[in-house]
């Protein structure tokens, strides 16, 4: 594995926090960040994803925005009274 080393500045409360749950997980500081940049690619891919899928449907359903929004807001509501 090819790997490169850098430095990163952080605020003292932000790496506190970082190796607290570091340490609880028995891990590095490294692979926990690792591992947080990993989530974050894959976390913008996928919203990437989403709205190019948005964006492809638009042209075929027609249906404004407030209508969207309208949709939205009565499956919510029927998912409250479901409960």
């Amino acid at each position: 594995m090819d790997v490169n080393t850098i430095n990163i500045s952080f605020k003292k409360d932000l790496l506190k926090m970082i190796d607290k749950i570091a340490q609880e997980e028995a891990r590095s500081r490294s692979e926990l960040i690792r591992e947080a940049a990993r989530m974050y690619i894959e976390r913008k891919k996928r919203w990437a994803q989403i709205f190019a899928f948005g964006d492809q449907q638009e042209g075929k359903i027609s249906i404004s925005e407030s209508d969207l929004e309208k949709e939205i807001h009565e499956y919510r509501r029927s998912k409250r009274n479901a409960n």
